[in-house]
């Protein structure tokens, strides 16, 4: 009997023996699995790909848009008016229910492909041993017990435990944050050893940057651990956004007070005397007027007019609400490397002749110089030149220019040896690159070293040697001056110095030299025991960016909290938080303070209540893990937080996905990342999130000026059709006019505040709570006093016409414009909701202008074109009417703005 699916749950392996897992699997080092055992555990396990996740039918996302209250009632109208044959208003109510649908439908077509993404990023060709044979095959035919061999280069295509490894480094950055290539090892581990210190274990979707191992295949598919993070994304919510929220409790709100208003109308209307078809006519008219038709088509207009202002400075948005999120973020939680950092080691300082140099410049390009820091330069740089040779010449990568970056072709470290030994081509060698290597000790885990033999430009030959500390500094019985002299090497001195470094966040490497190999061809372990010259240390660190620096500023002044969530070291994450500039809470942000700091071992001993309490005090979480990042994004949404997730790698996607809204970075982001997310960073710079939370509070602004302005006319138009039932007269206006009124006015006035620019003091405000409703009691109170003046306009302009002899289509049509102008003059002060078009510049947003002269040409054709006349019941009318039709309006645009002084003088 073969091995079972279930044989594998929760099974530990990287805390098994080698010997335990064959047992367990059921293979052979040498021979691997026979072809007929192959078979049957791919029907028991199946492909090596990631499960599909189950989209929302096309039909069934579209019928989905008109799930919504207060399209029911659009829908409703649509039924009474068509079964009263009263066909020209039921085929534009229904023409503006399938209008609104079609936009949703089209915006909410940009369905998440993330975990389609995850499958396809395991495709690739494993070497393995069947039959006793080595074969290439397709990762996704992988099973369980597969004995594969991976080298340089390759991605690593299931879930693997170790049982032979040489010099093996692997870049799990995607997977676990880590920013530097993991030096993987053979020994058993214990049980609870977290995913970032799983030495003997490699990971579907990592890559291999140096040497060469066997391993066992002990995970495939949704059993790996990029499978898991796959569960992850498909368990995260799909959160609505705070406008969404805000707006679907406004739509409830409006539902029931239409619903009641409709009731009551109709009730009194049919007790008064009026007939049955008469009443649901007027029903219909006060619910066609009072439902703002225009504004599903505005907030997505106007969120599509924000994303384009995003796209201009480097962000490009995949979901439209998340605009408007980013205006109420009130914490960015940010992975650390490549979105703080640069991604790109960089080595800041350098010890050797006892003296201390500091190196200028960040990441793989040779701009920068070093200077001294410590100590006086008289009597040369001999030591200086020594160390930073041996980190050029003992050395197997290289730094290769692709697409206008520069990147490292191997181990990042290494990397950052060539760099800093480029920035100080003054000092070393010209002709470096001429010594010539005759043969070297790879780096081996056992040993902690790498070492090379070289051939001088005079025919004498010496060892450079690099590795940690411990490793160097046992096997060195001097060191080497500035002067070039050799004295007895200081051990206390340079143990010291080194943990500076490393309290610095900085990575720490020694180099010694090695004179005595005359005549040598080749090099072993034993020739380097003993008897080096130590050369100096050199200490480097993934930089923080500069631009982040001043946007982690900005944030915290615009009273948004900023966290580091990182699969980093707890030291490195917090010495860059400290250049970054953190600080445990915005409200701390002027004063000094030491960087509260969490690993992920103290988070996970936390229930979720302790980590709620927690998460607001504490500023970096390092070597945090999948889950762990999820937690945290969950617990700062249990506190009330609108939450923004940063990040790059595979790891970062669940998180990026439960956000309120999820930042992907667009160069060093894997596929995964940017399907969850639901915008991308082009220029993977943190700078450019401040850039985007700016947009995203001009949107906000922008839609709630939207529908200050809109508001006031529905209430207008309801309360018209209620005072008429109740007065016992005439409708001033009719349903397919107030249609005309609402779709054309949003369309050529309304959208026109989509494109007013920034407020000046926009980053200077907290963040919105998504709790506050989003009209205040001012903006309410302001609505309900515009809404009232157009009733009163709207009713006298009425009467006044009809009893000067009028006709009804007359009267309808100058009760039309009331409201038109009323709105048009009335936008202007909703350029802003507490200041003046002065301070603004009446000229500043020219498209209100383009708007306005649109709708005064459509006012002229809907009172003068004959097809119009016929369509809308509307008639021409003269010259004075139009006289007091502007006079009404101008003395609403005074009023209002008399009422926004008196407010903003209050409130000062």
């Amino acid at each position: 009997m073969d091995i079972k699916r279930i044989d594998f749950e929760n099974s530990v392996w990287h805390a098994l023996s080698v010997q335990d897992i064959l047992a367990k699997i059921k293979t052979d080092f040498a021979v691997g699995l026979s072809s007929s055992i192959v078979e049957d555990r791919r029907l028991e396990f199946g492909l090596n790909s990631l499960t599909p996740k189950k989209n929302t039918p096309i039909w069934l996302m579209f019928l989905l848009q008109f799930h919504q209250p207060l399209i029911y009632i659009l829908l409703a109208a649509t039924a009474v008016t068509f079964l009263l044959k009263e066909w020209v208003d039921a085929f534009v109510i229904f023409g503006v229910v399938i209008v609104n649908a079609v936009i949703g439908f089209i915006q909410e077509a940009k369905a998440l492909k993330a975990l389609d993404v995850l499958s396809r990023s395991m495709a690739s060709y494993t070497t393995v041993i069947r039959n006793g044979k080595e074969e290439k095959v397709s990762s996704v035919y992988l099973v369980p017990g597969d004995i594969v061999m991976v080298s340089s280069g390759d991605k690593v295509p299931a879930d693997i435990k170790l049982f032979q490894s040489r010099d093996l480094s692997v870049n799990e950055s995607a997977l676990t944050g880590e920013s530097v290539p993991v030096k993987k090892r053979l020994e058993e581990l214990d049980g609870k050893t977290a995913l970032a210190d799983r030495t003997n274990m490699i990971y579907a979707s990592t890559f291999v940057t140096y040497g060469q191992a066997r391993g066992i295949v002990v995970a495939t598919g949704d059993m790996t651990e990029v499978g898991r993070i796959s569960e992850l994304i498909s368990s995260a919510e799909d959160l609505k956004t705070p406008l969404t929220i805000k707006i679907a409790h406004l739509s409830h709100k409006l539902l029931y007070a239409i619903l009641a208003l409709s009731a009551i109308t109709f009730v009194i209307g049919v007790l008064r005397g009026n007939s049955f078809v008469d009443m649901f006519m007027a029903v219909v008219a006060l619910a066609v007027g009072a439902i703002p038709e225009g504004l599903p088509a505005a907030v997505t207009i106007t969120l599509a007019i924000g994303v384009s202002r995003m796209a201009k400075r480097n962000v490009i948005i995949r979901k439209l609400p998340a605009v408007e999120t980013l205006g109420s973020t009130a914490v960015i939680c940010s992975d650390k490397t490549g979105t703080l950092t640069e991604n790109q080691m960089t080595v800041q300082q350098v010890l050797s002749g006892e003296r201390v140099y500091e190196l200028s410049g960040i990441g793989y390009s040779s701009e920068g110089e070093i200077s001294l820091k410590e100590g006086d330069s008289k009597s040369g740089h001999k030591a200086l030149r020594e160390c930073l040779t041996a980190g050029y010449l003992c050395n197997d990568s290289r730094v290769v220019e692709k697409e206008g970056r520069l990147v490292v072709e191997g181990d990042p470290t290494e990397g950052a040896l060539i760099v800093s030994a480029n920035k100080s081509r003054s000092i070393i060698d010209g002709d470096i690159e001429k010594f010539r290597r005759i043969d070297s000790i790879p780096f081996e885990s056992e040993y902690q070293y790498m070492a090379t033999l070289h051939e001088g430009h005079d025919g004498k030959r010496f060892v450079y040697i690099k590795g940690s500390m411990e490793s160097i500094l046992s096997r060195c019985v001097n060191q080497l001056e500035d002067d070039g002299s050799v004295q007895t090497i200081d051990l206390i001195a340079i143990e010291e110095f080194a943990k500076g470094m490393a309290l610095q966040g900085l990575r720490v490497l020694a180099f010694a030299r090695m004179d005595s190999v005359a005549g040598k061809e080749s090099i072993d372990h034993n020739d380097i025991e003993e008897s080096l010259t130590f050369l100096g240390l050199q200490g480097m660190i993934d930089p923080a960016r500069k631009e982040a620096i001043d946007a982690v500023k900005n944030c915290y002044q615009a009273g948004i909290q900023v966290k580091m969530i990182t699969g980093d070291h707890l030291i490195t994450a917090k010495a860059i938080a400290e250049k970054l500039g953190f600080k445990n809470r915005p409200a701390d942000a002027g004063e000094k303070q030491e960087i509260n700091a969490l690993s992920g071992k103290e988070l996970e001993k936390m229930n979720n209540d302790e980590l709620i309490t927690a998460v607001d005090k504490i500023s970096v979480f390092a070597r945090v893990t999948p889950e762990q990042k999820l937690r945290l994004v969950r617990a700062l949404q249990a506190r009330g937080y609108v939450t923004a997730m940063t990040g790059d790698g595979v790891n970062d996607a669940p998180a990026l996905k439960q956000a309120n809204i999820g930042v992907a970075m667009g160069l060093s982001g894997t596929e995964v990342a940017k399907e969850a997310a639901d915008m991308v960073l082009l220029d993977d710079n943190f700078a450019s999130i401040e850039a985007a939370v700016e947009e995203g509070r001009c949107v906000f602004d922008n839609l709630r000026k939207f529908i200050v302005w809109t508001l006031p006319t529905n209430v207008g138009e309801g309360f018209v059709i209620l005072v008429a039932v109740f007065a016992g007269t005439m409708l001033p206006i009719v349903p397919v006019q107030i249609l005309w009124i609402n779709m054309t006015t949003a369309i050529c006035l309304g959208l026109m505040l989509a494109f007013e620019p920034k407020e000046l003091d926009i980053m200077s405000r907290p963040p919105v709570d998504p709790k506050t409703p989003i009209m205040t009691r001012n903006l309410v109170l302001r609505i309900l006093y515009v809404g009232t003046l157009l009733v009163a306009g709207v009713f006298s302009f009425f009467m006044y016409e009809r009893n000067n002899g009028a006709t009804l289509e007359q009267a309808r049509t100058v009760a039309v414009n009331v409201l038109v102008f009323g709105e048009l003059f009335y936008l202007f002060n909703c350029r802003s909701l507490t200041r003046s078009i002065f301070s603004l510049g009446i000229f500043f947003n020219k498209w209100i202008l383009f708007g306005v002269s649109i709708m005064i040409i459509l006012q002229v054709l809907f009172t003068y074109l004959p097809v119009m006349n016929l369509f809308f019941h509307s008639a021409p009318i003269d010259i004075y009417s139009w006289m007091r039709i502007l006079l009404v309006a101008f003395l609403l645009y005074i009023s209002v703005g008399i009422e926004k002084k008196v407010y903003s003088s209050r409130n000062k």
